[in-house]
């Protein structure tokens, strides 16, 4: 019989359904990955939620779907805010403060900026995240949704399941508190880069002198250690307080501690690596007329994101 290759009827094997759902996921995995960190304010979070989208994706015959990424987008954000829901009871039971999960940048420009307007907002900086926090999770879906990834309104309202109306107004509500409250701090600029080379240099020398004068009389450190016991769990006020506290923490380190200035969040700062390459912090410094007026320091299991990422087993889309 002659071979089927050679009939002139032959046709490559189409992909399974399964693969077809795979290939249609990864497509808008980068825009899903995007939406639920800023929801949810954790790498390790926001990646079980985008597993959880992918098995419920998987269960849809893709003819019967017109729009994949409008129903990618739906079933992502209502993860999201049921997440938030449960976690409520966790995040007002946590020990310390609680800081979003940091997350290298640098080479990834359709996580910082999914649509031209997100620039508008730094909308992935710790300090923008930390003001999503105190938005009502319908609040912060609907602000997300329309400011930074320019769904329309009538898209938002379906995939809230809430009147246009509605949406509108916890969009305008989430624009108020953040301009009455958006941190105006110098961030990601050259002299900030130089700055944070400097806080290193006086930080490893000891240079107690140079150290002080680089903190406001006000500056304030905000710590984040996991919620793991035996982490800082205190907010630090003044000079004094924050330059015994960072020191001090520096004496206690483990040995060959290495510090690098890395984009994080899309922002300069700082990670301290121990001797096998693993993140032991990351510092975020907040500048105003050229002195430190508020420190962001990240700890524990709040870096397994950037563990990941820096062992070169980061995970896929993030």
């Amino acid at each position: 019989m002659a071979d089927s290759k050679d009939s002139g009827n032959w046709q490559k094997p189409s992909p399974t359904i399964e693969m077809r759902h795979l290939e249609s996921f990864q497509q808008y995995r980068p825009l899903l990955f995007a939406i639920a960190y800023r929801m949810v304010g954790t790498v390790t979070e926001a990646e079980d939620i985008l597993q959880d989208a992918y098995l419920r994706w998987q269960a849809q015959p893709l003819a019967a779907i017109r729009n994949p990424k409008y129903y990618l987008t739906t079933i992502i954000t209502r993860l999201c805010l049921n997440h938030l829901s449960a976690a409520k009871v966790q995040r007002e039971s946590y020990l310390g403060p609680w800081l979003p999960e940091p997350l290298f940048t640098g080479d990834r420009p359709e996580l910082v900026n999914p649509a031209e307007r997100a620039a508008t907002y730094d909308s992935i900086s710790i300090a923008f995240l930390l003001l999503l926090e105190a938005l009502s999770p319908a609040e912060r879906a609907a602000f997300l949704l329309h400011e930074v990834f320019a769904y329309r309104f009538a898209e938002v309202a379906e995939i809230l399941d809430k009147s246009e109306a509605a949406c509108r107004q916890l969009c305008r509500r989430a624009r108020q508190h953040i301009a009455a409250n958006r941190p105006r701090f110098e961030i990601s600029t050259a002299q900030h880069e130089r700055l944070l080379h400097r806080f290193i240099e006086t930080v490893e020398t000891g240079e107690m002198a140079a150290f002080l004068q680089m903190l406001a009389d006000d500056v304030v450190l905000v710590p984040d250690g996991g919620g793991q016991p035996g982490a800082a769990i205190h907010v630090l006020h003044g000079r004094d307080a924050v330059s015994a506290f960072i020191l001090g923490s520096q004496r206690l380190a483990p040995a060959r501690i290495v510090y690098e200035v890395v984009r994080l969040n899309e922002q300069w700062a700082i990670v301290a690596l121990t001797r096998e390459r693993r993140p032991y912090f990351a510092l975020f410094l907040y500048l105003q007329n050229e002195v430190i007026e508020l420190m962001h320091v990240i700890a524990g299991r709040k870096l397994q994101g950037l563990r990941d990422d820096a062992s070169g087993r980061g995970r896929e889309g993030v």
